[in-house]
C-alpha cells in the first residue's frame, strides 16, 4: 500500500477533492493517531508534499488548540500556477515583466482593472526609491505572494 507519506498524501488528497470549499482544516494529532504516526511525519509530507510550487498553501497553528489548513491553488488550466511561478517569475522580477504578467491576469480576466491598478503601483518600486538596493528580488517575492492568493480557491 506503499509508505506512510504516500499514504498520508493520497489521503489528504482524496479529502481535498471531496470539498467544495477548496480546503480543509484538520488536526495534526488527530491525523497523527489516525496513521499510528508521530506528527512529525504529518510535517514531513506537508512539507514535501504540499508546497506552494505544487499548488497547495499550508497554515498551521501548533498548539493544544492547533489545527492544519491545506487549501488548494488554482489559476486557469492546471499546472498553469506553477508554469507561472517557474518559468516567468524565478527569484527576480523587473518592473517591465512584473507590467506584462499584470496585463495578462487582466486579459485572463483573474483580476479587475482596479486590481492590475493596484499591483503595478505596489510593485512599481516607487515608493521605495532610493532606500531598497534588490528590488527586483522584492517584486518576485511580492508577486508570488499575489500569484498564491489569487489562486486560493477558498477565496473565491
Amino acid at each position: 500500500m506503499g509508505n506512510l507519506a504516500d499514504r498520508i498524501e493520497e489521503y489528504l488528497k482524496r479529502i481535498l477533492e471531496q470539498t467544495s470549499e477548496g480546503y480543509i482544516i484538520l488536526q495534526r494529532s488527530e491525523l497523527a493517531g489516525e496513521f499510528d504516526c508521530v506528527p512529525s511525519q504529518i510535517n514531513y509530507v506537508l512539507d514535501t508534499r504540499f508546497t506552494v510550487e505544487r499548488g497547495y498553501l499550508v497554515e498551521s497553528r501548533r498548539g493544544g488548540g492547533g489545527y492544519l489548513r491545506i487549501v488548494r491553488l488554482g489559476l486557469g488550466l492546471e499546472g498553469q500556477y506553477q508554469q507561472i511561478m517557474r518559468q516567468l517569475i524565478g527569484d527576480q522580477l523587473s518592473r517591465e515583466r512584473c507590467n506584462g504578467l499584470v496585463d495578462r491576469l487582466l486579459d485572463e480576466e483573474l483580476v479587475t482593472i482596479r486590481e492590475a491598478a493596484l499591483i503595478k503601483g505596489i510593485l512599481s518600486g516607487n515608493a521605495l526609491r532610493g532606500e531598497f538596493r534588490d528590488w527586483d528580488i522584492l517584486r518576485a517575492r511580492l508577486m508570488k505572494t499575489i500569484l498564491t492568493t489569487l489562486s486560493r480557491d477558498d477565496l473565491l
